[in-house]
């Protein structure tokens, strides 16, 4: 898609705008605007790890949920932050859960970061087990 970079008027690509042609400007280039759009996808897989919303996001919208690398990180986010959840809940029914939960999120935080550093790097870093369950999710 092309647009007069005098008038901005949408026009053919190679072709001079009808408006402005009149004015001495036929020979001028026409600028070029990328029509695709949307985040790559390393960011979007590095986004994934931010919180289980943009996971949740990426694996109902249209472009992400047909890339393989998009939804395997987007699961294993899902799975992290249920593994996550899952722990505190067993932490709850022990002793000095404040500091137990301290170190667990603190663990838990450190994985997301270098998960999200791996995937905005564009490797499909797995985890030992989480990994292979979101490995045969996104090759569904």
């Amino acid at each position: 898609m092309a647009f007069c970079p005098k008038c901005g008027a949408q026009i053919a690509e190679g072709a001079t705008c009808e408006r402005c042609a009149g004015g001495g400007q036929a020979n001028v280039p026409v600028a070029q605007v990328a029509t695709g759009g949307g985040l790559e996808d390393n960011v979007a897989g590095a986004l994934a790890y931010v919180t289980i919303i943009p996971a949740i996001v990426f694996l109902v919208l249209e472009p992400y949920n047909r890339k393989r690398f998009i939804r395997f990180h987007a699961f294993q986010s899902i799975i992290v932050f249920i593994a996550l959840v899952v722990v505190r809940i067993g932490l709850s029914f022990l002793p000095f859960i404040s500091i137990l939960w301290t170190i667990v999120d603190l663990g838990f935080f450190v994985v997301l970061v270098m998960m999200a550093l791996k995937a905005y790097q564009g490797q499909m870093f797995k985890l030992p087990v989480i990994g292979d369950l979101a490995e045969k999710q996104a090759g569904a």
